[in-house]
């Protein structure tokens, strides 16, 4: 059906112009009218007879509830009354919650009470609110005990796709019984689905709608019907977050990337100083582009005339880095205004993060005023390998990939370095965030979207000034390639009291998990995990299916790889009887076949090599994870060598399958996954949950970039 946003306009117009914000139930009826969102059969009395009227026409038994706007919790209130049946009862209560509406406000304005028809089936809610990270979001969950306890709700930004929709209903942990537990019969899933896009179109439509609630509403196997409904509005008029375009952005990130020009402002010929740790990394680093030394104290720094201002330096200027005291940073970023700088890496810290939110603003102000782009404050500065560039005061880093990273924290991005100086991770990018005045994580993945040099993303972050523009950014980034968050601050602290309203029920972290979800990222529970999901998923092909395989040397292993791939979402394949019969060929009759496939420890090198070989020849396998037991029989380096090798003959002949590996033994398996890593295969010694869990996490990222059949 067509919705009918004239009528929803005009209740909202005269709720508005009442002076209230919260919608009594027969106005909300009206909306959910306006856009076909099923309601139970009602009416209003305004006395006792017109009560019983509307019980004999709409059927008993019915439910009795006060309609006032100065009582919302009416169940509270003792003004709700359910399965009343006949007309002495009808009568009765309709004293009775008058009687408790007095007893409960003070003079409260009183339209009547509704008559509402009595329905049943399976209790859910479905409801919407308005984050402060991501605007308006979508939540479902079983009603009752289980939303108000258990929390058991999801989330998605509306406004929903129909598929989108249809997830809600599998993601909450009782999904089954909505399926139909223990003989029960289904529900309508599509009504219910239809339900909720239904919601999301309404709250997308009408910004001004802050809260609705849908609760419950019974859903049974023919459809889906809401037998009470609670809408507030925002006190303010919603306000319309100004965004660039993506040229816009892609045109002033890539000048800050990919720079000609760069002036230091503050540099310093002083070892210790901040200007000159960003001096020695631009110049020793091997940047190619001109680097001009600012400092009105000094003629020349490291062999480069210093200017006293950015304003006599000849020539265009790109980006300038600034380190200099918070104070000076206005004054120097008007001349950086005067000279058509573009971009301007603030490394200093004593603005907002200090409290000092007005020095903030102000730089933010000037900024705007002259059309420049702001990295930080409060950052160690930024990589970017492709140009040789190292605009920081922190160590150098130069092994050339594909990764980019980027983190709000200097003491985090210090551990992404060491991390990939460790495991030699090539790298594009490593760019501090630190305050997000202006640049933050939807301007970068907009540029590592288009950027030849990067194949994966992984970001720290703390919050998101502006959700909405992440989620665009990254629905369109993971199209194309992996996108990696560590959200930290998975405490909800701003938690409210167990309530069954939406509102209360949006856990501040529950809604990113569920809508970086929706947005195709694949989010790490802790640092070390983003960091090896960014070192592993690159190296792992996309896999053509979702049949996974173990192969494993040790039955102890299988159970606890098998345990993993549950953990992650992976599905472990059902041989069929004549790949059985291949596998058997090759392993001891005291093995295992079925999956895991186990060869036992005692195996030769053949062994694992001919079962490695069938799986990858195998087209109805899609995945092979590893697992390798320390033997002397096949030590480390031989099995790391014979894998290796079968892989590479594999990938000649056009087969490209994710491989990963777990290797238990002694310290000679820390080579062994080295070797492995090195050649293609994902492999960690001592665990059997981390090669799974980068095996998932590219399973999740292709599915949700619609790669698997």
């Amino acid at each position: 059906m067509a919705y009918d946003g004239a009528r929803v306009r005009e209740v909202l117009d005269a709720v508005r112009s009442d002076g209230r914000t919260a919608l009594t139930a027969p106005e909300a009826k009206k909306l959910c009218d306006a856009y076909g969102i099923p309601t139970a059969g009602e009416g209003l009395a305004t006395s006792s007879d017109e009560a019983v009227a509307l019980a004999a026409e709409i059927g008993e038994p019915v439910a009795l509830k006060i309609v006032s706007p100065d009582i919302l919790h009416k169940t509270d209130a003792g003004c709700v009354l359910v399965d009343v049946r006949g007309e002495a009862d009808v009568r009765a209560g309709y004293e009775r919650i008058l009687a408790n509406a007095h007893a409960h406000t003070e003079n409260p304005a009183i339209a009547g009470v509704q008559v509402q028809q009595m329905v049943s089936g399976q209790e859910v809610i479905v409801g919407a609110t308005t984050d402060p990270t991501f605007g308006k979001v979508v939540a479902f969950g079983l009603g009752g005990v289980l939303v108000e306890v258990l929390q058991d709700v999801t989330f998605r930004l509306a406004p929903l796709s129909a598929g989108e929709a249809r997830t809600m209903l599998d993601d909450i942990a009782a999904a089954e019984v909505l399926r139909g537990a223990r003989g029960a019969d289904p529900v309508d899933a599509d009504a219910l689905a239809e339900v909720l896009r239904r919601v999301s179109d309404l709250v997308s439509d009408f910004p001004e709608i802050a809260e609705l609630d849908l609760n419950p509403v019974f859903a049974t196997p023919t459809g889906a019907t809401a037998a009470d409904v609670r809408v507030l509005l925002s006190p303010e008029e919603p306000v319309a977050v100004p965004r660039r375009s993506t040229e816009e952005i892609l045109e002033s990130m890539r000048r800050l990337m990919m720079p000609s020009s760069i002036a230091v402002i503050g540099a310093s010929n002083e070892e210790g100083k901040i200007g000159n740790s960003v001096m020695k990394n631009l110049i020793n680093g091997g940047y190619a582009g001109e680097i001009h030394p600012i400092n009105p104290k000094a003629d020349e720094i490291m062999g480069r005339p210093a200017r006293k201002s950015i304003t006599d330096v000849p020539g265009p200027v790109d980006v300038a880095v600034f380190a200099v005291p918070a104070k000076f940073v206005a004054p120097a970023l008007r001349e950086c205004g005067a000279k058509g700088v573009s971009a301007a890496v603030l490394i200093p810290s004593g603005f907002a993060e200090t409290g000092n939110q007005e020095l903030q603003d102000e730089v933010v102000a000037v900024a705007r005023e002259h059309g420049i782009r702001l990295l930080g404050p409060n950052i160690y500065g930024y990589y970017y390998t492709p140009q040789n560039l190292c605009a920081t005061f922190c160590t150098p880093y130069d092994v050339r990939g594909g990764v980019a990273l980027t983190s709000q924290s200097g003491g985090i991005g210090m551990a992404i370095l060491g991390f990939s100086r460790t495991t030699k991770m090539g790298v594009s990018a490593i760019v501090g965030l630190g305050n997000k005045s202006d640049v933050d994580e939807d301007d970068l993945l907009t540029f590592f979207e288009h950027d030849d040099n990067t194949n994966v993303v992984a970001m720290h972050l703390e919050d998101l000034k502006d959700g909405r523009a992440f989620v665009d950014a990254a629905r369109s980034i993971t199209k194309k390639k992996p996108v990696v968050v560590l959200k930290a601050g998975r405490t909800d602290l701003g938690a409210r009291a167990a309530s069954s309203h939406t509102g209360a029920l949006a856990g501040n972290d529950k809604v990113y998990d569920d809508v970086l979800r929706q947005s195709g990222v694949v989010r790490a529970p802790g640092l070390n995990e983003m960091l090896e999901y960014a070192r592993g998923l690159p190296v792992l092909p996309t896999p053509k299916g979702e049949n996974v395989v173990i192969i494993t040397g040790a039955g102890g292993s299988g159970v606890l790889l098998s345990d993993a791939c549950v953990a992650n979402g992976l599905r472990l394949m059902d041989i069929p009887p004549d790949l059985d019969q291949e596998f058997r060929r090759y392993i001891p009759p005291f093995g295992a076949a079925g999956n895991p496939v186990d060869i036992t420890g005692g195996e030769p090198p053949s062994t694992y090599e001919a079962t490695i070989r069938l799986g990858l020849r195998d087209p109805r396998i899609h995945s092979l994870i590893l697992g390798y037991w320390h033997t002397i029989v096949t030590p480390p380096m031989v099995f790391a060598e014979l894998a290796s090798r079968v892989a590479e003959e594999a990938r000649a002949e056009g087969i490209d399958k994710p491989i990963v590996v777990s290797l238990a033994g002694d310290t000679e398996v820390e080579k062994a996954a080295d070797y492995l890593f090195d050649h293609g295969i994902v492999a960690f010694p001592y665990t059997t949950e981390k090669p799974v869990a980068v095996l998932g996490a590219k399973y999740q990222w292709a599915r949700s970039a619609h790669l698997l059949p």
